[in-house]
């Protein structure tokens, strides 16, 4: 079973890979990035015939590059800046980066290894094509179809006779049932309710013209673990100014949970809180960590109605209407939903990921607020990194 190509745009990712990567073309193209696939999800078994169609999608994704008119799409967006453009415009995925195979077990290895301004990108779009073809190759595609167009049909009833009066963000390129059926998720939400703000799919933003969301993930944290003079508990600060560095106060909403959100509050400082306009919360209970962030923020004397808090930490939509209840009259609150969009059917989406896990040979650790989405391939290195962050944490709770 050959499949149609998968990813047709390079613009077929979300808006904090670009984000990121102007940091890292400006300021670290000294470092270069591993990155290995996880299945997260129990029992699941990939077929020599999908590791193959992975294979021959892996190799069409690095015959793209990008359109005059993609190019002019990313130069429209305010912070994306012309010399990085121009960049992108001699980009291309590079094949020989990526390591694909199939163990014996039936488990998919996928490793990327190369700079990292370019090893990034690969996440995106290889996480696209794997879940295409399991699913395309799995099981019966119409019939999941239908099922995903009977959910998002009551999902559209829900946001119309106000069961749901939220706003969302659409974050569901990584786990998307499909390429087509992403796109009608989408094209749908934003024509059909009031309740879609945008999407983290800059090729989708472009062609439906709605606003792309993003800023970073836990890799650009990450990174930082792999620059020798950096203190690993400090990782979060020299990520934090970087950003600021670059962005100039523009496009901030910070990640907390990277090296776990008690160590990133001692970082977000006076002059982060008032620079970034929000936070995002990604694991541990949302319930806390809103409470936590709303104090933090009383603590410096701004108004928690002033800043953002969303929250987009494996939502559905029913969870985030009881969160959007319990903090609405708190702080302004919005919502990153990802696999609840585009892969809702009747079997199980896949949980899967690919992470960075060394920069410059050096290991690195996202740690979270919860522990089992805790990653590393070094369990020497997590205990250390671990050790660090509390003896940075003890150490300034001992000083009031």
């Amino acid at each position: 079973m050959k499949l149609e190509p998968i990813v047709i745009s390079l613009l077929d990712t979300d808006l904090y890979k670009f984000n990121m990567d102007q940091v890292i073309f400006h300021k670290h193209t000294d470092l270069c990035g591993q990155y290995f696939f996880k299945c997260r999800s129990k029992g699941v078994v990939f077929t020599p015939e999908m590791a193959e169609e992975i294979k021959a999608q892996t190799d069409h994704l690095c015959t793209l590059s990008f359109k005059k008119e993609e190019l002019d799409y990313l130069r429209s967006i305010r912070f994306i800046k012309d010399d990085y453009v121009e960049f992108l415009r001699l980009w291309r995925p590079i094949r020989d980066y990526v390591d694909i195979r199939l163990e014996d077990n039936g488990e998919l290895y996928i490793e990327v290894n190369g700079p990292l301004f370019s090893a990034m990108q690969f996440e995106i779009y290889l996480l696209e094509i794997v879940n295409e073809v399991y699913f395309r190759m799995k099981y019966d595609y119409a019939a999941l179809r239908r099922s995903a167009e009977e959910r998002l049909d009551a999902k559209i009833r829900a946001m119309n006779d106000g069961t749901y009066t939220f706003r969302f963000a659409e974050f569901g390129c990584r786990r998307r049932l499909s390429r087509e059926w992403e796109d009608e998720v989408v094209r749908r939400l934003v024509t059909e309710t009031e309740n879609c703000v945008g999407t983290s799919n800059v090729y989708l933003a472009m062609k439906y013209s709605v606003t792309p969301i993003g800023t970073y993930a836990h890799e650009f944290v990450q990174m930082y673990q792999g620059i020798d003079k950096i203190p690993l508990a400090y990782t979060n600060y020299y990520a934090m100014k970087d950003w600021y560095s670059e962005y100039d106060g523009d496009n901030g909403t910070a990640l907390t949970d990277t090296v776990t959100t008690d160590l990133f509050l001692l970082d977000f400082n006076r002059s982060m809180v008032n620079n970034y306009t929000g936070v995002r919360h990604d694991s541990g209970d949302p319930y806390a960590w809103g409470e936590k962030i709303i104090a933090h923020y009383k603590k410096y004397g701004v108004d928690p109605m002033t800043k953002l808090l969303l929250f987009s930490d494996s939502l559905d939509f029913d969870r985030a209407q009881k969160l959007y209840d319990y903090f609405k009259d708190k702080s302004k609150v919005s919502f990153g939903i990802g696999t609840f969009c585009s892969n809702d059917t009747d079997e199980e989406a896949l949980n899967i990921v690919i992470k960075l896990q060394y920069v410059n040979g050096r290991p690195v650790a996202k740690l979270s607020d919860d522990e089992g989405k805790a990653m590393c391939r070094d369990e020497d290195y997590l205990r250390y990194l671990k050790r660090s962050v509390e003896f940075r944490l003890q150490r300034e709770k001992a000083r009031g």
